[in-house]
This record gives C-alpha cells, sequence and structure tokens, in this order.
C-alpha cells in the first residue's frame, strides 16, 4: 500500500513529528511506500503553506476561533457580518487545501492517509475541513491519529461563532465508516467515546528499542565544551518542549534541593568519575520553545533563586544532525551527556521524552501525570517520583504550579543516592530498559499497526 502520514509539520522535535517518524520507519519495513504531507517546507516530500502552524494566517485562525472576533478585519461592522467573513474565509482555504491534496493524489496515487492531530485539536479547522472533503471524495481509508484532542485546551472550550462550533462538532473527529480512530492513551480513549461515540484503538508511543545506542561519537564529543560543561558536571536533562504544562518549575527546584546536598556526591559518582566542589550540578534544556516570554522570565527567576545553572540551547538541535548554517545536534545527543533526566510534566498525551529516557538508559525523575498512571505505570518502571498532585502557586505566578517541599527534598535525596551508587543506578536503568523492549517497541507497533490495516481494508 502507499500511505501518506500528515501533519501541521514534520521534522522537528515535538512528540507527534517524532511518532511519525516512528510509524513510518515500521511502514516501510512491513513493505509499505510511505510519504509524508505538512506544513513544513524543509522537510518532507509534500509541503502546503495552509498547513504551517507557524504562519501568522494560521495564529490568527484560533485567536478568531477561539477568543473572539471583535478585531477581525471589516471595519465598522457588525458581529454578524465579521462572523460572515471569518466563515467565508475558512472555507475558501479549506478549498485550496483540498485543491494542494488532489494534486498530491493525482501524482502519488496513494490507498491510505493518516491525519496526525488534523481531526482532533482544533487548530487550522480550514486544514481539517480541506482533509474531510478530500477523503470523502476519494473514498480514502483515513486512520485518525489522535495524539491530542481540542477538548483538553481550555482556551478552545467557547468557540467564537456557530460555524466552529459546528467543525468542532462534524470534524473532530469526523465519524464515517472509512475514518478509524486512533488514540495514544486508555483515558482518550474513554473521552472520545463518551464525548462523540467513537470506539477507537489504543496505541501507545512507541522506541526502537532495538536500534545502536546513543554513545559519544565523533560528531558529539565536542558537545560538552561547546554548551561550556565540565567533563565532571553532572547534567540533568529537561529534553521535552518548553511549555508551561511541562511544570520545568519542578525540576528547578528539585536540582535546587540537589545542590544544596552537593558535598553528600563529593568523590566518585556511578560512573567512576570523582566530582569535587569546584564541578558543576546544571539543567540543560535542548528543547524548543513554545510558550510565552512570562514563562521563561519566571523559570529564570526561579533558577536564580534555587542557584540553578540552565543552559538553554534550542538553537543547536534539531530533529536530526544536520551542518548547513551552523552544526547541529540531534536530540538523542543530548542524552549522550546526561546523568539524570527531568520529566515534570503535569499533562502529557503519553509520553515520548520519557520513552527517550528508557532507552537512553537514564534514571529520571518524573512527576505521576494522569496518563503516567494509567498507561505506563502499570509496566512497572522504576523512578525517582515527585508524586501525583499539586497545586497552583501561592504567589503571583499565576498559572505555575508547586508540590510540597517536602516531595521535592525526597527526591533529591533518591536522585543523590543513585548518582552516587553504581548498582543502584545501573540495575535501574537496564530494568527499566528490558522491560520497555519487550512492551513498548517498534516490533510491538508492527504488529498493532497491521492489525488496524487489515480491520481498515475490510
Amino acid at each position: 500500500m502507499k500511505i501518506a502520514l500528515a501533519h501541521f509539520r514534520v521534522g522537528e522535535t515535538d512528540g507527534v513529528s517524532l511518532e511519525m517518524e516512528k510509524w513510518r520507519h515500521v511502514f516501510e519495513k512491513m513493505g509499505h511506500e510511505v510519504f509524508f504531507i505538512s506544513g513544513t517546507s524543509d522537510y518532507g516530500e509534500y509541503y502546503i503553506k495552509e498547513m504551517d502552524l507557524h504562519r501568522k494566517e494560521f495564529k490568527q485562525w484560533e485567536k478568531y476561533s477561539y477568543k473572539s472576533l471583535e478585531d477581525y478585519p471589516m471595519q465598522g461592522s457588525t458581529e454578524t457580518i465579521r462572523e460572515k467573513a471569518f466563515t467565508k474565509e475558512l472555507q475558501s482555504v479549506a478549498k485550496e487545501i483540498e485543491s494542494a491534496l488532489d494534486a498530491i493524489m493525482e501524482k502519488e496515487h496513494f490507498d491510505v492517509i493518516i491525519p496526525n492531530n488534523i481531526f482532533s485539536l482544533g487548530t487550522g479547522i480550514p486544514v481539517a475541513i480541506g482533509f474531510h472533503t478530500f477523503i470523502q471524495k476519494n473514498h480514502l481509508i483515513s486512520i485518525n491519529h489522535n495524539h491530542d484532542f481540542y477538548w483538553e485546551r481550555p482556551h478552545m472550550s467557547q468557540p467564537t461563532c456557530d460555524f466552529v462550533r459546528k467543525a468542532l462538532d462534524n470534524y473532530y473527529p469526523p465519524a464515517g465508516e472509512n475514518f478509524h480512530q486512533v488514540v495514544i492513551n486508555r483515558i482518550a480513549q474513554s473521552e472520545l467515546e463518551s464525548r462523540k461515540g467513537l470506539n477507537s484503538v489504543v496505541v501507545p508511543n512507541v522506541f526502537d528499542f532495538h536500534a545502536s545506542e546513543w554513545v559519544l561519537d565523533d560528531y558529539n564529543s565536542d558537545l560538552r565544551e561547546t554548551l561550556g560543561i565540565g567533563e565532571r558536571d553532572i547534567v540533568f536533562l529537561q529534553a521535552t518542549r518548553v511549555a508551561t504544562r511541562k511544570a520545568i518549575e519542578l525540576g528547578i527546584e528539585t536540582i535546587g534541593e540537589i545542590k544544596k546536598r552537593k558535598e553528600l556526591l563529593y568523590g566518585t559518582l556511578y560512573d567512576g568519575r570523582e566530582f569535587t566542589k569546584t564541578d558543576q550540578i546544571l539543567l540543560f534544556m535542548p528543547g524548543l520553545i513554545e510558550t510565552d516570554n512570562e514563562y521563561i522570565a519566571f523559570l529564570k527567576r526561579l533558577a536564580d533563586q534555587e542557584n540553578v545553572r540552565i543552559i538553554w540551547a534550542e538553537q543547536l538541535f534539531g530533529a536530526t544532525r544536520s551542518h548547513r548554517e551552523q552544526k547541529r545536534y540531534s536530540l538523542w545527543d543530548a542524552y549522550v551527556i546526561a546523568d539524570f533526566i527531568t520529566y515534570p510534566s503535569i499533562l502529557e498525551g503519553w509520553g515520548n521524552q520519557y520513552l527517550e529516557g528508557l532507552f537512553a538508559k537514564k534514571p529520571m525523575i518524573i512527576f505521576e501525570y494522569p496518563v503516567f498512571k494509567t498507561d505506563i505505570m502499570p509496566f512497572g518502571f522504576k523512578n525517582v517520583s515527585l508524586g501525583h498532585t499539586f497545586s497552583q502557586r501561592e504567589n503571583q505566578e499565576g498559572g505555575y504550579v508547586s508540590i510540597e517541599r517536602k516531595r521535592l527534598e525526597d527526591a533529591a535525596q533518591q536522585a543523590i543516592m543513585i548518582l552516587k551508587s553504581e548498582s543502584l543506578y545501573y540495575d535501574m536503568v537496564n530494568r527499566n530498559f528490558e522491560i520497555a523492549r519487550e512492551k513498548l517497541s517498534f516490533n510491538a507497533l508492527g504488529r498493532t499497526l497491521s492489525k488496524i490495516i487489515r480491520s481498515a481494508s475490510k
């Protein structure tokens, strides 16, 4: 079969882009021909500019769909006129997207399309409409890979007009015999059935646990020096994108508690290197910054208060290594120089960075977010836990989270014990790796996707 994988962006370090690469790899290994359709101009086979979520117009559609139509560019108009004009714009863009898909079909004659978040997230409404019309017209099999749903985003709870409300009802996701729903966790499966009456298959995020391990090599051997990190420094890696729901503040505070106990780390560490008073404990963040300046400023203030050095290195990292204008490392290179992973997210659809930490054989400090508890904990992985409850900060830092200081202190003590013990460190990471290789590998994904394709083709 020929399969099109579609998303607003590809080739980036966000979870959806990374998961698409895995699906492509597994499908191609099964003998299918696969290509990408996206709003990313410099990666993948087909680019549709209207799908680019970084464009000004794309951001405006979301603003006018969920925030307000008051300043929609129709001077002196009434609310009704603005709504009609906005509706006409979205319908016009949907037609352009449909035409672009028609042109791709004319060249590729593909059998299956897999829209990623296009029929679930609620952003880019004309994209969903254009894809729906195209799929119906061509009687295509559509396997909707729904990573995130609009009802999980509070700012999408109050559409500005009837057209947007009806779009959410009809296209997010669409029902029909040729539309097949895939979700990434049990909570989403239950919500989709409850809200839309649609059945779905849970396909957890996976990783290639049979791949070659990430190691120091000629390409990344200069990474510590490039970042200004000493050979004996202890590196905590926050590999996620920078966004408020990642609750990076909890990671900073945990490292702050570790630094208060720095003397407990003096001497030989888990890997035999000697840690001294002059060596540093720091937080390294190579992920995309996808938040407002207020959150960044808050994290920097908090890091100053906790005496935690943060290395911000988004500009040096991409989905793959490249050496065009400047040397860029892959996200995997970041794991090579890390001693510990911080993963304090309070909300995840599944947890790509958790999988990466398992593969990299690094111990992790985690917050037990809801999907972690329902879908990941039952596998029996061992982690340093920050618990599963949080509160809002009691100061002026609105929207940011806090947990009891005692939990931070306990996590710090556990992390120190692991960093100081060769047996604790390697027993934990090797056991976690073996569980993941059995349950969450590409082989497991291949078995699941084969069943979905067979069922959808009947």
